[in-house]
């Protein structure tokens, strides 16, 4: 009786810190949607911040939405072609990239494809405003075929959906609660809001997400989402991994001049 009482009051185990493979350091952006200038800003700060911590294989992850709203995502596309040339760089299809490959082929998927920041998108190209203007839609997907570079396409379509280390799983906008990994759709993958952002049970593993803007990162005991808005707040933020530790990165544009700093995100 008196081992029965004491199984019942006793605390209950402590849950183990999630945690990223021994040797292994993972630095997760968020969503960039057409701000070089914050990526390029953020690209030094993880690499100085790489080089500061010792030797570990390092690996970024970009979690999709490289392109729209922002000024120049073609830019960005270039500079993330150039930096995963040159380091371990793994990127995540977003909702915005699947847009942008459907906008070829579907003038519905291209008129919400430019409501929502494609148009800033296509204006990074060498297209002219005056004639961007003037189009109707189907010149507008003419000067998409004749401005968009065929690597661009090719790159983009090499955009993961997952990618997961120790127990983190990283991905663009979340996954469908109580549905195994395996079984996710990219639409779930890329788009789901709710019930994915409110729901508290574990997962079984951390999901580190972007896709719904917060003024600053969210951490939750199964979910950390990192998409400040970089397009409208100037702020781009980065996760960093390694062990059990967890740090953010910031990319701040003030008025021009951008700033970065580290920060614990325990």
């Amino acid at each position: 009786m008196l081992n029965n009482f004491k199984k019942l009051f006793s605390a209950p185990p402590e849950r183990a810190l999630p945690a990223i493979p021994p040797g292994e350091r993972v630095y997760a952006i968020g969503d960039i949607h057409g701000r070089l200038d914050l990526l390029v800003d953020m690209a030094e700060a993880i690499e100085a911040d790489n080089a500061s911590r010792g030797p570990a294989n390092s690996t970024v992850v970009m979690l999709g939405d490289l392109v729209d709203r922002g000024p120049d995502s073609a830019g960005v596309l270039t500079a993330a072609r150039i930096w995963a040339g040159q380091r371990n760089v793994r990127i995540i299809m977003g909702n915005h990239e699947e847009m942008f490959l459907e906008a070829f082929e579907s003038p519905d998927v291209l008129r919400h494809f430019l409501r929502y920041g494609g148009k800033e998108t296509l204006l990074s190209y060498p297209v002219s405003p005056e004639e961007y203007f003037a189009a109707e839609l189907h010149e507008v997907q003419e000067m998409m075929i004749r401005a968009v570079p065929q690597e661009d396409l090719d790159f983009i379509r090499s955009f993961e959906d997952t990618v997961i280390f120790g127990d983190y799983v990283f991905v663009h906008a979340g996954i469908a609660p109580d549905v195994a990994l395996e079984l996710q759709t990219t639409g779930q993958l890329r788009w789901i809001r709710e019930p994915f952002l409110s729901h508290e049970a574990d997962h079984g593993f951390v999901v580190v997400h972007g896709h719904t803007i917060t003024d600053d990162p969210e951490v939750r005991l199964n979910r950390i989402g990192i998409d400040t808005g970089a397009y409208e707040s100037g702020r781009l933020t980065a996760l960093g991994l390694e062990g059990t530790e967890r740090w953010f990165i910031a990319a701040q544009d003030n008025d021009g001049a951008i700033s970065t700093e580290i920060r614990s995100a325990a």
